[in-house]
């Protein structure tokens, strides 16, 4: 049986909402987020399991307090509907496999973050929170559990974050020159931003977008 472009872009989407998803639960019942918890080594030093929480965008960058999230959240749902007409768009058109799988695994990372901000604060007993007080992200003793109760409203779930690949880890003690502005002296690693497997599709799917973008545009120029 042949599959159509259609379902090939739905099951790239339902395949990586599988394992982002799985996995993301699974880190969240079974460990405590970061610095609490003993980090998990899986290649050594080069690749470890590092939970930690990330209230704003991706690969741990935040964005505002309480009210940023809540318009970080709102303009991801708008971009996930962009984007989902666009690939509609795409397959109408029979657009090249490579630009509509692209845009497959963005549109199932968008999501799959989305799931994060808009449920798990309402499914699971604590994550991280906005404490106005100090203005800043509180993380949380202990592991998770599912709960009807849940930490936080709709769309003020924080995103679960787990690969950590630290390339050139601070164990090694190589540091910033004294002389670089802000952060001559301090340690210095790479690489160090913590992420998620739908941070990883959508990085995969713009990568081949820019690489191959005269190919998968050529449809369009013709």
């Amino acid at each position: 049986m042949k599959i159509s472009l259609g379902q090939k872009a739905l099951l790239v989407i339902f395949l990586i909402l599988l394992v982002d998803q799985s996995l993301k639960f699974w880190i969240k019942l079974h460990l405590a987020p970061a610095p609490m918890h003993n980090e998990i080594p899986m290649i050594g030093n080069w690749f470890k399991i590092h939970f930690t929480e990330n209230p704003g965008m991706a690969f741990g960058m935040k964005f505002g307090g309480s009210f940023g999230k809540m318009l970080l959240s709102i303009f991801r749902i708008a971009a996930v509907f962009g984007i989902g007409w666009y690939l509609v768009r795409l397959v109408k058109t029979k657009a090249p496999l490579g630009l509509i799988l692209s845009f497959s695994l963005i549109l199932a990372g968008a999501i799959g973050n989305i799931l994060d901000c808009a449920f798990y604060g309402l499914i699971f007993d604590r994550g991280s929170v906005y404490s106005p007080v100090i203005n800043d992200w509180v993380s949380y003793d202990g592991v998770a559990k599912l709960s009807a109760h849940g930490y936080a409203g709709f769309l003020r779930g924080s995103v679960v974050d787990m690969l950590y690949f630290p390339i050139i880890p601070m164990e090694w003690g190589w540091h910033y020159p004294t002389w670089m502005p802000f952060v001559g002296g301090e340690s210095f690693e790479f690489f160090r931003p913590v992420f998620n497997i739908a941070d990883s599709a959508i990085s995969v799917g713009v990568f081949f977008i820019l690489i191959f973008q005269k190919r998968f545009f050529k449809h369009q120029q013709e």
